[in-house]
């Protein structure tokens, strides 16, 4: 804070909560207006009980779900801040977001009798080892149990009677789950390392062997789980493997001190079947894999995907009472079993590492709180149905609201302390940040009636707080009866009514991606319970996190930028200009700093531009339009539909390539192809009117000082509304680029021709370069505007095989059948045939799938020769030669006036957009 230029005493204020809200709401606004946002400002407002209207809105919206019955009252598990004392949501965590609860099933592996020395003080106790798992309908194949040697545990304290070995993560978790003598504080009664363990005698439930022992493992992880590993070698590559390991090498076992008899009385026994691997599936993919030791981490990782998930879609039981029961079936009966009889527990951690913004590591808690009872079957149908008529722009966006509803379960909605309102039928609690703000979008239609434009709410409204009872939402929102009671006027009510469905529904919510896990999927299904179908929202716009020139934005390495002080240093349009062109997908977009850089001199080079235009008006040519300007008005036109297309699409990067970018390059093209002929002064006037309104989202300040000062327009051109065009000629453009890329084409020959080769022959003899007056000095351009013979019957076989609904062609197979069948496959050897046509063929369909079927035309859209005949001049100006002609390749009397150079007509035959150039001096 003191970075940004706080006091000390201003700094002491933000103890009080509140003062955040008090004094970054303001800063924002003012710096919102200097980047140049558009906005009803009356509709602001600050959410938490400091807003009255906000808040007794949030009230309603929470009372009408419960009367719903969609809050309820559940003791669950969920993620949990030890150091807040509460659960700890999404926004509340400074690392983990979207990270749930997994949930295991704790085995309860009886330690044997007589204890080891170093567990004397357990002596009276019943001691387990717990082993977290995921696979209880396997533990009757268990042959010993796994621990890390230099692994750290412990011996926890779980009531009077018994002690759990588990690490001291696990134990945590254990005890804010009523797994603790003491709750939410465990008791560890001996510290242990994993050595300290090898050698335990221990009896697991279901195991068909008695008595098994606790062996070493390289791969046990202490972060996962309890640290303690059931072992079922049947089906656990990693347990077959380790096994494996023990039985085949001696001085692994001496390193470990573990004994013969802990290992080779126990044998792999089988109690899955899968059809793939049989009834060893762990050995069987090892040996498939050829996995050779338990440290083959990857290939074990692919062993262990392959037989879980072919074990629990396809496996069936071999042993126990489910004997012949698919294991997906089987699976929960065998863990009810193992809780009923108190062999097992359950358990729960995070899924993955969780930081809390407070500092501190999150367990899982069995907490009982308020869920808002997202998934339910019926209600999550409402909100796949909304979804569905939804426009998210990114397939990736819909893939995540789609992976969202298949998991989203009931969403903790409560929390005991910070900033927000009470929830109103248990005040103790405060709706979490995550669940307050899920139809504020309805509360902004009407906001401006309640707060009179005023950010808090605070008494400067005719309508009072008191005032908003539930009977007035729901007839404001919900299609409600009149509220008969109400004491606001019929006019202001209906008023409001009226507001909010011309607002509703909202067209729009643009938002980040990683909101897509809670606060958006909350959204839609707030939206579908609480308003009639005809008000669910119409479309999400997801964006992911902005980098600064290809690297994450952070403070700690010194690579940040506030709004602000980007705008102090490159200007709001150069500002906005660079974040238009930082990229509109769902990865990360990327700020540049030179692109701002840059746009302040592209900007002020134009303005340059256009002042010089603007004071040479006289100079400028009027009358006929040429070939130039038809070409130039018709780009004018397509960067129109484009540009208007791409602002649609929220795709800032494609609209600055249309309608500023390849405008540009237009004009620049535009005034050299109009030579000494000069341009057309209506068409320049109107390519500035033009442009200024395509860059006003993008540049609005620069905008309207061109709009006003230099094209001295009476309006804004904020008002000016959007270009009117005429329809885009995209013959007339493929003309263009024709007429470019043979220019190109040219330039390069004649390049290479006055140049000769750089390189000496084999006999290395001296390079010798054309004197001045063998310069070429004329080009005969020959042009073969129709294909014809063996080109023309492939391209008539390729139509006849063209699906044009598809866009697809028919299998290669059927097409050379078609080939083998024409004339041209008569008349030859067919061997001879397919290696002349295939590769033009191949070239022919490639280009059809890439543009569409008028790749298979015989001739292009346009006269190839008379696009050539009618820019003679500028094709002379590119080439700096004294003459050009453009010939008919396939007239006898234009082939004669090549003379010897005739010859390469025949050597490379023609075909349309192809021509031929012969220079000669």
């Amino acid at each position: 804070m003191k970075e940004y230029g706080l006091s000390d005493a201003e700094i002491y204020k933000f103890q009080d909560p509140s003062h955040w809200l008090i004094y970054f709401p303001p800063i924002a606004r003012e710096d919102l207006k200097a980047f140049g946002l558009g906005c009803d400002w009356r509709r602001s407002f600050i959410t938490t009980d400091m807003n009255p209207y906000y808040d007794l809105f949030v009230r309603w919206q929470i009372r009408k779900l419960k009367e719903m019955g969609k809050i309820v009252k559940d003791l669950r598990y969920a993620i949990y801040s030890p150091l807040d004392g509460e659960p700890c949501a999404d926004h509340d965590r400074a690392s983990g977001e979207g990270v749930l609860p997994q949930d295991y099933t704790l085995i309860k592996m009886e330690v044997r009798k007589p204890f080891p020395a170093k567990m004397g003080a357990l002596e009276g106790r019943r001691v387990f080892l717990a082993a977290a798992t995921l696979r209880p309908e396997t533990m009757y194949g268990q042959t010993n149990a796994w621990v890390l040697a230099e692994g750290k545990y412990g011996a926890y304290e779980i009531n009077e009677t018994d002690v759990f070995i588990v690490t001291e993560r696990a134990s945590l978790n254990l005890a804010y789950q009523n797994l603790s003598r003491v709750p939410e504080n465990p008791t560890c009664l001996v510290e242990l390392i994993g050595q300290d363990l090898i050698g335990l005698p221990v009896q697991s439930p279901l195991s068909f062997n008695k008595i098994i022992y606790t062996l070493p493992m390289m791969n046990v992880l202490t972060d996962k789980g309890t640290g303690i590993v059931t072992s079922v070698p049947s089906d656990s590559p990693d347990d077959f493997m380790t096994m494996n390991d023990l039985e085949t090498k001696k001085a692994l076992r001496e390193k470990f001190g573990v004994k013969a008899e802990w290992v080779f009385p126990f044998e792999v026994v089988p109690i899955i079947n899968i059809p793939e691997f049989r009834d060893k599936s762990a050995e069987k993919v090892c040996m498939n894999l050829k996995i050779k030791s338990q440290n083959e981490k990857e290939k074990l990782a692919e062993a262990k995907r392959l037989t879980y998930l072919k074990g629990f879609t396809e496996g069936s039981m071999l042993v126990g009472e489910f004997t012949g029961m698919r294991v997906q079936d089987a699976k929960p009966l065998i863990r009810s079993k193992l809780l009923e009889n108190g062999q097992a527990v359950s358990y729960s951690e995070p899924e993955k590492k969780v930081m809390s913004r407070s500092g501190d590591e999150c367990v899982v808690a069995l907490t009982d709180q308020w869920y808002i009872t997202y998934g339910e079957e019926e209600w999550r149908k409402m909100a796949e149905e909304c979804l569905s008529e939804m426009k998210l722009y990114h397939d990736e966006t819909r893939n995540g609201f789609d992976h969202t509803l298949s998991w989203l379960n009931k969403w903790g909605c409560s929390r005991s302390f910070c900033l927000g309102t009470r929830i109103p039928f248990d005040e103790q609690f405060l709706v979490e940040s995550l669940s307050d703000s899920t139809l504020y979008m309805a509360y902004y239609t009407i906001a401006h009636m309640l707060q009179n434009g005023e950010l808090y709410g605070r008494d400067t409204s005719l309508v009072k707080p008191e005032k908003m009872t539930d009977e007035v939402w729901n007839y404001v929102f919900c299609d409600g009866p009149y509220p008969k009671s109400s004491t606001i006027s019929q006019s202001v009510l209906n008023k409001m009514k009226q507001e909010f469905s011309y607002w509703y529904p909202f067209d729009l919510r643009v938002s980040g991606k990683d909101l897509i896990q809670n606060h958006l999927t909350f959204t839609i299904y707030n939206h579908t319970a609480l308003l009639p179908q005809h008000h669910w929202p119409r479309g999400f716009r997801c964006n992911s996190h902005i980098m600064l020139n290809s690297e994450k934005m952070s403070k700690s390495t010194g690579n940040f930028k506030t709004l602000r002080q980007s705008i102090e240093e490159f200007s709001a349009d150069a500002t906005r200009f660079a974040l238009a062109d930082a990229g509109d997908g769902i990865d990360d977009a990327n700020f540049v700093f030179d692109t701002s850089t840059s746009a302040i001199m592209r900007l002020t080079k134009e303005i340059s531009w256009m002042e010089e235009i603007l004071e040479s008006e006289s100079s400028l040519r009027s009358g006929p339009s040429t070939y130039a300007d038809k070409v130039f008005l018709n780009e004018i036109n397509i960067a129109v539909a484009e540009t208007e297309k791409n602002f649609d699409e929220y795709m800032f990067r494609d609209a600055l390539k249309t309608g500023f970018y390849d405008l540009q390059a237009a004009r620049d093209e535009y005034r050299f192809s109009c030579g000494f002929g000069g341009m057309n002064r209506d068409l320049l006037w109107r390519f500035m009117d033009v442009q200024t309104r395509l860059i006003t989202p993008i540049c609005p300040h620069y905008a309207e000082y061109v709009w006003r000062k230099l094209l001295k327009k009476d309006t804004f051109v904020i008002k000016a509304g959007w270009p009117e065009a005429g329809i885009p000629d995209l013959t007339l453009r493929r003309a263009n680029m024709y007429l470019q890329d043979t220019i190109a084409a040219m330039r390069k020959l004649l390049e290479k021709q006055i140049s000769g080769s750089k390189k000496p022959n084999k006999k290395a003899s001296p390079v010798t370069l054309p004197s001045t007056e063998n310069k070429p000095t004329k080009v005969l351009i020959y042009v073969n505007e129709h294909y014809d013979g063996w080109k023309a019957e492939c391209l008539n076989i390729l139509r006849a095989n063209f699906n044009t609904e598809s866009c697809q062609f028919k299998p290669d197979s059927e097409i050379q059948l078609a080939l083998k069948q024409s004339d041209v496959g008569q008349q030859a050897n067919f061997k001879q045939v397919q290696k002349l046509c295939m590769p033009f063929l191949k070239f022919k369909k490639d280009e059809a799938l890439s543009v569409g079927i008028q790749a298979l035309d015989l001739k292009l859209p346009f006269g190839e020769m008379e696009v050539l005949r009618e820019n003679l001049e500028l094709i002379r100006r590119h080439l700096g030669l004294e003459q050009v002609q453009v010939l008919d390749a396939l007239n006898a009397d234009d082939i004669i006036k090549a003379g010897q150079h005739a010859i390469l007509l025949q050597q490379t035959p023609l075909s349309p957009g192809s021509p031929t150039s012969i220079f000669l001096s």
